[in-house]
């Protein structure tokens, strides 16, 4: 792929690492992280070996949001244009929030925009003491869009999203641990391993889990 790399973990059977891969954008996302995204989570809607995903970025960053500069080759940059874009960005966000997998964010530095209306889709976060988070769109002038409100009011409670909206002002990994939009805090070369030690201790659970189901289901 393009813009993501996918990597089956050999030590950890059941686990799929995404990375986003352009660390020469700061992971920005344009349409193709978005259609890659989207298949890729269409693939795993029928891939019944992974049961925990870990989504994580290249480089410094784990994203810098949507690209506002991107455009789909040969469209201008008209109404029509901006409503795809907008689409897409509320599908893909549907298609990660909607995997069976046990998704985890192994957040490792800054997250910006559309980037922490990703995290939000994710089932469990962990980030990198480094790591900082922001919503700009207010201060850039732009609409706040992917189903963005709804998700980070569920996950950072309503009166915190509009400050944060707001004020467009910038949070810590501490903070966003203190608000509960994290779950664990750690040293940057330690993010990575304690994801997989995380999705290590899932596995046996969500297997012994499939199984009592199995047993349960009528012949």
């Amino acid at each position: 792929m393009e813009t993501l790399l996918i990597e089956r973990d050999a030590a950890l059977p059941g686990l799929t690492t995404i990375t986003l891969n352009r660390p020469e954008k700061l992971n920005a996302i344009n349409v193709t992280v978005h259609q890659e995204l989207q298949q890729v989570c269409r693939e795993l809607q029928d891939d019944y070996d992974t049961r925990v995903v870990i989504v994580t970025g290249a480089g410094r960053a784990f994203s810098s949001g949507a690209e506002i500069t991107s455009r789909q080759e040969g469209r201008p940059a008209n109404d029509l244009d901006r409503r795809l874009r907008v689409g897409m960005g509320n599908r893909t966000c549907a298609l990660l929030e909607s995997l069976d997998q046990v998704t985890i964010g192994a957040i490792n530095g800054l997250t910006i925009g559309g980037g922490v209306v990703f995290a939000s889709c994710l089932d469990i976060r962990l980030a990198a003491e480094s790591a900082w988070f922001s919503i700009p769109e207010v201060d850039i002038e732009l609409p706040l869009t992917w189903g963005a409100l709804p998700r980070l009011m569920r996950e950072l409670g309503p009166a915190r999203t509009k400050e944060l909206v707001m004020t467009c002002d910038r949070f810590t990994s501490a903070q966003a641990l203190e608000w509960g939009f994290v779950n664990h805090v750690y040293p940057d070369d330690q993010l990575l391993p304690e994801a997989r030690a995380l999705a290590g201790k899932l596995l046996p659970v969500l297997d012994a889990l499939a199984g009592a189901a199995r047993e349960e289901a009528p012949p």
